[in-house]
């Protein structure tokens, strides 16, 4: 540090105090993935069980990410009006609720509005999780544990699928009854109840956002956590936080987000941008359609079930290294590493498919082909594990000032969600004039995707979150040595 400390300041603090708190937040990104993936084993069942069609059991399905981005848009208004903890609480009663009324519906229109009750709740944990392990993270440990926002919501897909298979096995199949006459896929939801009641109680025993906090005027309180969670000289950055939540309202308005570039922030751009760009790389696409493309190079539908998990587990995994990597590498570096190797293997699956013969309405792979097909969408999901998939929840989560942070990651999340739900609606339509076409678009994306990064994202390893700027004035500044947004 630069500035000299009081005597007897605490200037560290143990990493297994600030983990324990990260790690309860991240929960809401368990539930996250957990809620998203559940629906997997089910969707079959439900079909049959209120006997529609596959259009409106694409919308029940889809239904969820409706809910997603109007829980993500309004979560930051909510967090700086009543805090980070009670939005945590809110969301834990969400999946509650929609556990509940997923695993009782009695047709399809209530499953769907339960659907979009639990998207609510996936949303707000989006916003919530990444703003709160910002703001209590020390900023030498901040990469790593806002990355544990991204691990949880792997690990809750990975959950999610593996209670699945194990309820399928247990009653022989998705529509078999099991306990107290219920069906089988009804339990696939019911099981939510479980982490959700956890996470609700969890949120309840940790400390409020020292920002929010100095925002509403209790200084010791703010200074409490900053002392057990932060570390540091806890008056000065005080004092830095009083600074930049100066004028504040106590209504926040999404008024704080405008600027001069196209209505809003360019910082507040760059971080739509991220989201967006996250998503029309076709993420999603892999984790929600993979079996179309395992079926197409060979495998068997059960197979490809099972390497679908595998690809759950690699994501976790790779999860683990961008850990391990965020905070000594940066997160620029990871995010043009991971753009440039997500373009490489989705060029390569674009000409695969492009060029492979059409046989009975799929395109039929050769052995090699086959293989190169396969290899080229795991390393893709290797590359976008260790870089976009945590890094951008970091960058999320760190690269907004403390005035406008909560609110414009809201903005950022409802923007990811409603760029998941075009992808994922559009893939079909794609896939159906050709999986060429389909991966030739994401391949487009991954290559804007570096280029954006080497323009307008600015390395934010290491810096303390009061030295974030978001005006226009700032960002035309000659006077900063680093700049967030050129």
């Amino acid at each position: 540090m630069s500035h000299t400390e009081p005597p007897g300041a605490d200037t560290s603090v143990p990493i297994s105090r600030v983990v324990l708190v990260a790690s309860t937040a991240a929960l809401g990104g368990f539930l996250f993935g957990f809620d998203t993936a559940v629906i997997n084993g089910a969707v079959s069942a439900i079909g049959e069980q209120f006997g529609i069609g596959s259009i409106l059991l694409g919308f029940s399905v889809a239904s969820a990410l409706i809910g997603c981005a109007i829980g993500a848009w309004f979560a930051g208004r909510i967090a700086d009006r009543h805090g980070r903890i009670r939005v945590m609480v809110l969301a834990a009663l969400l999946f509650v609720i929609s556990a509940l009324g997923c695993g009782f519906a009695f047709g399809i229109w209530d499953f769907a509005f339960f659907r979009i009750v639990g998207g609510l709740g996936v949303g707000a944990a989006s916003v919530i999780a990444p703003a709160y392990i910002a703001e209590v993270s020390p900023s030498e440990y901040r990469g790593r544990l806002g990355s544990l926002q991204q691990l949880a919501i792997v690990s809750g897909i990975f959950v999610a699928l593996l209670t699945d298979a194990w309820i399928v096995a247990a009653a022989g199949s998705a529509s078999a009854p099991w306990f107290f006459g219920l069906e089988a896929w009804r339990w696939m939801f019911l099981s939510e109840l479980v982490p959700a009641f956890i996470y609700g109680l969890l949120a309840l025993t940790i400390p409020e956002s020292p920002r929010y906090l100095i925002a509403r005027g209790q200084l010791d309180k703010a200074k409490a956590v900053l002392r057990r969670y932060v570390g540091g000289d806890v008056e000065k950055t005080t004092a830095e936080i009083l600074t930049t939540v100066e004028g504040r309202s106590e209504r926040p308005s999404l008024a704080i987000l405008r600027g001069n570039s196209f209505g809003l922030l360019p910082i507040v751009w760059i971080g739509i941008g991220l989201s967006v760009l996250q998503q029309f790389t076709g993420i999603n696409v892999i984790f929600y359609y993979s079996s179309t493309l395992w079926q197409a190079v060979g495998f068997t539908e059960q197979d490809s079930l099972t390497i679908t998990v595998i690809t759950s587990v690699t994501n976790i995994v790779t999860t683990v290294v961008a850990i391990m990597l965020v905070d000594r590498t940066g997160r620029r570096p990871l995010l043009v590493i991971g753009a440039v190797g997500q373009f490489i293997c989705l060029a390569a699956l674009t000409v695969i498919f492009a060029t492979a013969p059409i046989v009975n309405g799929e395109p039929l792979l050769a052995d090699a082909a086959g293989t190169t097909a396969l290899i080229a969408a795991n390393a893709y999901v290797v590359f976008f594990g260790v870089s976009w998939g945590p890094v951008v929840w970091v960058l999320l989560g760190e690269m907004f000032s403390n005035k406008i942070r909560a609110l414009a990651l809201s903005v950022a999340a409802a923007a990811q969600w409603a760029a998941n739900f075009v992808i994922s609606t559009t893939f079909p339509a794609l896939a159906d004039v050709g999986l060429g076409l389909a991966y030739g678009v994401y391949t487009f994306f991954a290559f804007v995707a570096i280029f954006f990064v080497i323009k307008f994202v600015r390395e934010t390893k290491g810096r303390t979150l009061e030295s974030m700027i978001d005006t226009d004035s700032a960002r035309k500044s000659p006077r900063r040595k680093e700049p967030l947004a050129k």
